[in-house]
C-alpha cells in the first residue's frame, strides 16, 4: 500500500511544482517537504486540495499538520504523510468491511 500511496503523492507533487523541478530530486519516503522540496504555504495547500480529492475527508492534510510543533512541521517527511495516509485508509477500509454474519445472503 505504502509504494501506491507514495507514487500517488510523488504524482500530485508534480502536479503541483513541476516535473522538470522533481526530475533532479527523486521523491523517497525520507525526502522531507521543507528542506528537500522546498513547498511552500500555498503548495501545501494545493496538495491538501488534491490528497482530499483523491482520499477524501478523512484524509485532512490540515488537521495533521495542526497536530505538530513548527519544528516538526519543517522537517516532516513525504514518509510521514504516506504513514499517515496508510493508516487513515486502513482504517476506513476496516470501517467499511460487513461483517460475515451480515452479510446477505447469495440468491441461488
Amino acid at each position: 500500500m505504502a509504494p501506491d500511496i507514495l507514487a500517488e503523492i510523488t504524482g500530485m507533487l508534480v502536479e503541483i511544482v513541476g516535473d522538470e523541478y522533481l526530475l533532479a530530486e527523486e521523491v523517497t519516503m525520507k525526502t522531507t517537504f521543507n528542506e528537500d522540496l522546498a513547498l511552500e504555504s500555498v503548495e501545501f495547500v494545493a496538495l491538501a486540495e488534491l490528497l482530499h480529492h483523491r482520499y477524501g475527508a478523512d484524509v485532512d492534510l490540515m488537521g495533521f499538520l495542526a497536530e505538530k510543533d513548527m519544528d516538526a512541521i519543517l522537517a516532516m517527511s513525504v514518509g510521514e504523510l504516506v504513514t499517515h495516509i496508510a493508516r487513515i485508509t486502513r482504517s476506513s477500509l476496516a470501517r467499511a468491511r460487513v461483517p460475515a454474519g451480515d452479510a446477505p445472503a447469495s440468491a441461488g
